[in-house]
């Protein structure tokens, strides 16, 4: 975080956001450029009206008539409002594909990188760059740079039309224009840090709901309803500490422009006053004035006010690209064949997830067919043993490798799991249907697989009791199942799957030794037979294994 606060002074971060930026913005060109098209349509359009005024004004001075020029000022005005509410749908259709282009990218990064690269950022921080940044980068994009190109646009042809009818008045118009940049520049230095402390205390903010939320029995057994709701209060008042002073700047900012320029116009309404008394212009030609100052000063107010949009726009892509530098995990072509169970071993492998040593020189080998128990007493390490072999980890030091029965080896990576079914500790349903989460096993899984996996699993009779069966829809970690048929779903949810490596971690817990020995009986009668290594603390289940690791120290 400390190095984004320096961004708007780091010109070679800006250099890489803007190339990043760049390179998301190449599919969607030619929509944004019809969309900036449109707008320069209207744009011109307005100038037009302009000289039809002056002509219906002059006409009208002169007793001539003007009533085609009025068809024409309201067919003009109607197509001006039909151009403006196509180009609203198109940018608001365009901005939701980009935004969603970019959280679909940044989600497919995040799940396709290391388990520990990713655990260190908060659910709810990883939450607010997929949604508030990422939005604040499709606003820029769809939104903000166009504004730019066309208020230059813009500028350059009203500031030539009205030097065509006063240079005196045209120069002058602009005449703040320097201030406004001198302005802009200060203010986005300022804006640049302010919105990294809204996007930090929305961080925190979303962290805590999620948190809360997540562990909402824990807050009531405690009975914290209160200091949770308190300490939401305390977060969202620093929240709003951040944009209220933001919204504050930028207020400020934009009436110091708008009192300049407000001098400015009413310059510009005594110059044209002065010169109809002197009978050197006419009516119709003071209008234009008017108009035109508006419009040179306008676009001048409107850069003023982008330029700090510009910065947060960065300040947000250097918080998604902090994601997009994470390493992705390595892939492998698997070439192992499992039939009748694939092995693993390790060598010296060391792991700590910050700088003390969870695994310190841990060497073990499993034989393909195995039935293997590791035990040992809590937190000695046994399930970040699991992530190993898993390949969770980016920083393992050792060899981890897979074997078959034929010789074949093949190093721990991303693909390796293909080779596993695994059952996590703890409830780790999905909101859906029981089908859906067993389909997460095995995407394909026919109807008489998922029902011979829940028989395996001693789940098929609560779940044919059920009133909708593998229809029955569960909430968030299985709400409206118990603790034990949760851990049944998840037990078949791995045997669907009929992997030739299973990993069973505390996996069983929930169950009384009845179905405990059911599920276990259901794993013996698994064909072709997987090895599998079991992390228990009950001995009951060891009797079932051919032997067992102790893990110590």
């Amino acid at each position: 975080m400390g190095k984004l606060r320096s961004l708007w002074q780091d010109k070679g971060n800006q250099y890489r956001y803007i190339r990043w930026i760049a390179h998301y913005t190449k599919p969607y060109v030619w929509k944004i450029g019809l969309m900036m098209f449109l707008n320069l349509l209207s744009i011109v359009i307005g100038l037009v009206l302009v000289q039809i005024t002056k002509m219906i004004i002059d006409n009208a001075t002169e007793g001539l008539g003007f009533g085609s020029l009025i068809v024409i000022y309201l067919l003009i005005t109607l197509g001006t409002q039909a151009i403006s509410i196509f180009s609203g749908l198109f940018a608001t259709m365009l901005d939701e594909k980009f935004s969603f282009g970019i959280r679909k990218q940044i989600y497919e990064k995040i799940i396709h990188s290391h388990w520990t690269d990713i655990n260190r950022y908060h659910t709810g921080d990883l939450m607010t760059r997929l949604t508030s940044d990422a939005s604040n980068v499709a606003d820029g994009v769809i939104s903000t740079i166009p504004s730019i190109i066309q208020l230059g646009i813009q500028l350059i042809l009203v500031f030539g039309m009205l030097f065509y009818y006063s240079p005196l008045l045209a120069v002058f118009a602009l005449a703040v224009a320097p201030v406004a940049a001198l302005a802009s520049r200060w203010l986005g230095r300022k804006l640049g840090k302010l919105q990294n402390k809204v996007q930090e205390s929305e961080s925190a903010y979303r962290s805590f709901l999620q948190e809360s939320l997540a562990n909402l029995l824990v807050v009531k057994a405690f009975s914290n309803e209160d200091y949770a709701a308190e300490r939401l209060t305390k977060l969202r008042d620093e929240r709003f500490y951040w944009i209220f002073k933001r919204a504050k700047l930028g207020t400020a900012s934009t009436t110091v422009l708008s009192s300049t320029f407000q001098i400015g116009y009413i310059a510009a309404f005594s110059y044209g006053a002065l010169q109809i008394y002197r009978k050197m212009i006419t009516y119709g030609t003071m209008s234009v004035f008017l108009s035109l100052v508006n419009q040179v000063q306008g676009p001048v107010i409107q850069l003023a006010q982008q330029i700090p949009r510009v910065v947060m726009v960065l300040a947000s892509a250097g918080r998604i690209m902090e994601l997009q530098n994470i390493p992705l995990e390595e892939h492998r072509e698997n070439v192992l064949v499992g039939q009748q169970g694939i092995g693993v071993k390790t060598e010296h492998v060391k792991f700590g997830y910050l700088e003390e040593l969870v695994l310190d020189d841990v060497s073990l080998s499993i034989q393909p067919g195995e039935f293997v128990a590791v035990i040992g007493e809590s937190g000695i390490g046994k399930t970040t043993l699991v992530r190993v072999i898993m390949s969770f980890m980016s920083n393992v030091e050792g060899l981890v490798e897979f074997y078959d029965a034929q010789g074949r080896t093949e190093p721990a990576n991303a693909s390796t799991r293909e080779y596993i079914a695994y059952v996590p500790q703890g409830n780790t349903l999905f909101s859906g249907s029981i089908r859906e989460n067993i389909r997460m096993g095995k995407l394909d899984a026919t109807e008489e697989e998922m029902w011979e996996a829940l028989r395996l699993s001693a789940g098929e009779e609560f779940v044919r009791n059920l009133p909708e069966g593998l229809d029955t829809r569960v909430g968030e970690r299985g709400y409206g199942l118990s603790e034990g048929q949760a851990q049944r779903i998840a037990i078949a949810r791995a045997f669907v799957r009929k992997a030739p490596f299973m990993i069973l971690d505390e996996a069983t817990s929930a169950l009384d030794e009845q179905t405990e020995l059911g599920v276990i009986k259901g794993l013996q009668e698994l064909s072709p037979r997987p090895t599998c290594l079991i992390i228990t603390h009950r001995k009951s289940i060891l009797k079932y294994c051919d032997r067992e690791i102790e893990m110590e120290g």
